[in-house]
């Protein structure tokens, strides 16, 4: 049962409903608008704690929104669209969308990634973890990531990840292993999908892609995080 607010953004009023319906049903409380600046007004408003996000608007395109959301904030992004691509939806990722759902949906498979993300975003451990006499700091109560004392801006799904790896340095995961950990469930194209939040965590922690320390690739297998913890 849920007790989170939802924003949904979607230009057709019968997808509104019908998400607004479903989750609804499930205890949320939903906000709706079907225009990207209507979305923004109510984003700084309400402060919701998840937007659903239809990349295809009248006014401002859900990428530019998706952008301006990410420029100040971690809040979990479930994106919309008719795109059905994997490109497209490794795009939507990139933006820092936690999510991606393509249209038709079952709105109960929506509301089942709403539970999941919410819960990711929602989980805490017990303690910060440091790798490299200090310079890397992770808290996963706070949900922070620090490198040599700045805050490093990431989205849930991005610190999820890392979180996943740096807990267990030098174990590898394979890629199906860390969607499961950081989506909570299986889908097409999942593999495209850590590759994409791969890229954009090494990014954020300035590392060089050719020579990662942090977060490393094991070809033909997937992922495992490089550094022990300090003592």
């Amino acid at each position: 049962m849920g007790t989170a607010t939802v924003l949904v953004v979607d230009d057709e009023r019968k997808i509104r409903d019908l998400v607004r319906s479903y989750l609804e049903r499930e205890g949320y409380s939903v906000l709706v608008a079907d225009t990207g600046q209507r979305a923004l007004e109510t984003l700084e408003r309400a402060r919701p704690d998840l937007l659903v996000l239809d990349l295809m608007l009248p006014d401002l395109s859900g990428e530019e929104i998706a952008r301006a959301v990410r420029g100040h904030s971690s809040l979990p992004i479930i994106m919309l669209t008719a795109k059905a691509g994997e490109d497209d939806r490794v795009t939507g990722l990139r933006l820092g969308a936690d999510d991606y759902l393509v249209k038709p949906f079952s709105p109960r498979e929506l509301v089942a990634r709403v539970e999941a993300v919410l819960r990711r975003s929602g989980e805490s451990a017990s303690q910060s973890i440091a790798f490299d006499a200090g310079d890397m700091a992770i808290d996963r109560d706070a949900r922070e990531v620090r490198l040599r004392g700045d805050l490093v801006e990431l989205t849930r799904s991005e610190f999820d990840l890392l979180h996943a790896l740096a807990s267990h340095p030098g174990r590898v995961f394979s890629r199906f292993e860390l969607i499961t950990k950081v989506q909570g469930y299986d889908y097409e194209g999942y593999e495209r999908t850590i590759d994409a939040h791969v890229k954009n965590l090494r990014r954020k922690l300035g590392e060089d892609p050719k020579h990662p320390r942090y977060v490393l690739t094991v070809t033909g297998v997937g992922y495992k995080f490089g550094v022990k913890p300090d003592a």
